[in-house]
C-alpha cells in the first residue's frame, strides 16, 4: 500500500501471532517496522515471504513493550505511529496527526479515538480520554492527557526517545502509565485527537482477563515505585493490591521485583503529581 505521509513510521510489537499479523499489515498506509518479540510461530519468517517491503527486526526473546523502542530507534522518520497486530489507523488518520504534531512543536504524543471490531464501538478509553479533567492548554488542540493507548498513539520520535521510551522493567501490559509520567516530566504535552481514527479488531488469543488484571497491577506498582512520591506510590499500591485476588497477586510479584524498579527510581516533579492527582479524583 502507498505511504499516507513519509513523515511517518509505523511501529508493530508482536508475539505469537502470525495469522492476526499478515491480516493487519497490508492495511498500513506507512513504511512498517516489525519487531518480532521472539516468536515461536514462524510469523517473522511469513511476513518476510508476504510482505517483503515490511523491516522485520528479529528479536531473540520476548522484550514486551520495550520492543517498540527497539523499532523506534530503527526508524529514520520524524514521528512514529505504534499499532498492534490486531489494530490500524484510518485512512487519513496518519496524516492528520502528523500534521497536529509538526504543527506544535510541544506536543510529544498525540492518541486517537479507538473504534473497536466490526461494529466500530467507541473504546470506554477513548471516552475517558475525550472528558479529561486536565486544563486544556492554549498552545496545543485536543483534550490534554496523562495517559495515552500504545496502539493508537503517535509519537515525536526525538521526545519518546529523550523520555526513555518503553522500558524493560514495566514490559507489558500496562507500559504506557511511566512514559507517560516522562513525557510530562520532560515538558512533553500528550492529547487526545477525537476526530483521528484507529481501529482495533481484539484478536482472540489476547491474554484472559485475570491474567491481563494480574499484568496491570504488576505495572502499576512497579511504574508507583519508580516514579510516584513516596505517599503516592504507597496509596496507589494500596488501592490497587484492594482491587481483587488477581490484583494482588499483581501487586505481589512486582515487589518482588522492586529492587530493579528502584534502581531506576527518579520521582516526578511536584506538577506533574498535581496533574496526576487530578486525574486520580476523577
Amino acid at each position: 500500500m502507498e505511504a499516507e505521509d513519509d513523515r511517518v513510521t509505523v511501529v508493530v510489537a508482536s508475539r505469537n501471532r502470525r495469522g492476526d499479523l499478515l491480516a493487519s499489515l497490508p492495511l498500513h498506509r506507512a513504511p512498517v517496522i516489525l519487531v518480532d518479540n521472539g516468536s515461536a510461530d514462524g510469523s517473522a519468517d511469513a511476513v518476510t515471504i508476504a510482505h517483503p517491503g515490511v523491516t522485520v527486526i528479529r528479536l531473540p526473546q520476548n522484550l514486551g513493550a520495550a520492543a517498540r523502542t527497539v523499532g523506534v530507534r530503527a526508524a529514520g522518520t520524524q514521528f512514529v505511529a505504534f499499532a498492534d497486530d490486531d489494530s490500524w489507523w484510518a485512512p487519513g488518520a496518519l496524516r492528520a496527526a502528523a500534521d497536529v504534531l509538526a504543527g506544535h512543536p510541544r506536543l510529544g504524543l498525540v492518541c486517537a479515538r479507538i473504534l473497536v471490531g466490526p461494529e466500530e464501538r467507541v473504546d470506554p478509553v477513548s471516552e475517558l480520554m475525550a472528558a479529561s479533567p486536565l486544563p486544556p492548554d492554549g498552545d496545543t488542540p485536543g483534550r490534554p492527557l496523562l495517559g495515552f493507548v500504545a496502539c493508537a498513539a503517535m509519537v515525536r520520535r526525538s521526545a519518546f526517545l529523550s523520555s526513555g521510551g518503553f522500558d524493560t522493567i514495566v514490559r507489558f501490559p500496562g507500559e504506557e502509565e511511566r512514559l507517560a509520567l516522562d513525557l510530562a516530566a520532560g515538558g512533553w504535552a500528550m492529547s487526545y485527537l477525537g476526530d483521528v481514527v484507529v481501529h482495533h479488531h481484539p484478536s482472540p488469543s489476547r491474554q484472559p482477563p485475570g491474567k491481563r488484571q494480574h499484568g496491570m497491577a504488576r505495572a502499576a506498582t512497579l511504574t508507583a515505585l519508580m516514579r510516584l512520591p513516596w505517599r503516592d506510590a504507597v496509596g496507589q499500591i494500596r488501592h490497587v493490591a484492594a482491587q481483587g485476588p488477581d490484583h494482588r497477586s499483581g501487586v505481589v510479584r512486582a515487589l518482588r521485583e522492586a529492587p530493579t524498579a528502584l534502581r531506576r527510581r527518579r520521582p516526578i516533579p511536584g506538577e506533574v503529581a498535581a496533574m496526576r492527582k487530578l486525574l486520580v479524583r476523577k
